[in-house]
């Protein structure tokens, strides 16, 4: 039985060259039939942390399986309203996976009618660097978290564990996309609007006073998080990744919508209902906007 990858970013294809080592029937849904091609004829590459090169086979489709044994969707968020018809047509009992930035989809997942719903949040690097080839770049957990369902009907995703690709099952789904939202609030929108690497966040003497300052102003305003969620762990987080280009920037760069409204603006929406000031939130949150709406000809 199948095992659908929805998407063939980055994520997609790690995911999917991971369960192949240990399925036998993976398929990758692309929206460019030129990939699926390459997939198809090609199969995939995965380039591992110790810089070990695999030949997977995988196959690319443009249509859904009609009774797949789980379905994973590593789309970005904006992708995710096309794809919902798709999965409503499913039988209810396909577990689903839904690996995105951001909150905005927690509630739009949990409206679909299947009876396993599972969301992860990817701390590893992953970067594509053609059709079918993907770099692991350095090793991170893939967290797991049931919101609907039980954990056994999916528990078969622990197949995908090894040293290179750590897991680990959390049991609050949202607070697990709320705490990476949270942690992707201090890079991606500083990074997207500088055009900037991480690293500059900390060596850049302005940058840094403006990174501190967010902190500060999230830490107000979510004080529950700050046990977590340390200065000292952000810096941190911004000098291991220095090199890395955040997947806000990165969208920017390509010119394809970014992630705002899922991560910042749900960060903000949040904060705000709770009663915070978050005014340094706000304005980056417009600006990325403004700058959006800019580079899409001022519609």
């Amino acid at each position: 039985m199948t095992i659908q990858i929805i998407g063939g970013g980055a994520v997609g294809l790690l995911l999917a060259g991971c369960l192949a080592q240990r399925f036998e029937d993976i398929s990758i849904l692309t929206r460019r039939p030129q990939q699926k091609e390459h997939i198809q004829r090609e199969g995939i590459v995965i380039y591992t942390t110790d810089g070990e090169k695999r030949h997977l086979k995988v196959t690319g489709t443009e249509s859904m399986s009609k009774n797949p044994r789980l379905v994973i969707i590593a789309t970005k968020y904006h992708a995710l309203k096309n794809i919902y018809p798709l999965l409503t047509q499913l039988p209810v009992d396909v577990p689903l996976l839904f690996i995105q930035n951001g909150l905005a989809h927690y509630e739009e997942a949990l409206l679909l009618p299947q009876q396993t719903i599972v969301f992860g949040s990817a701390q590893f690097g992953a970067q594509r660097t053609s059709d079918v080839e993907v770099h692991h770049r350095g090793i991170g957990i893939l967290k797991l978290a049931v919101a609907r369902g039980k954990r056994q009907d999916a528990a078969f995703l622990q197949a995908i564990e090894d040293e290179h690709f750590p897991l680990q099952w959390l049991e609050d789904a949202e607070a697990m996309l709320f705490e990476k939202a949270l942690l992707n609030c201090f890079i991606n929108p500083l990074t997207a609007i500088l055009q900037v690497k991480n690293g500059v966040l900390v060596k850049n003497e302005a940058a840094a006073m403006l990174l501190k300052s967010l902190y500060e102003e999230l830490m107000l305003a979510f004080p529950a998080m700050k046990e977590q969620f340390p200065f000292q762990a952000v810096r941190g987080l911004c000098e291991r990744t220095a090199e890395n280009t955040s997947s806000m920037l990165a969208d920017r760069l390509a010119n394809c919508p970014t992630e705002v409204d899922t991560i910042v603006g749900a960060v903000l929406q949040k904060g705000l209902a709770e009663g915070a000031q978050m005014p340094i939130l706000q304005t980056l949150y417009q600006l990325l906007k403004a700058m959006e709406q800019q580079e899409s000809g001022g519609k």
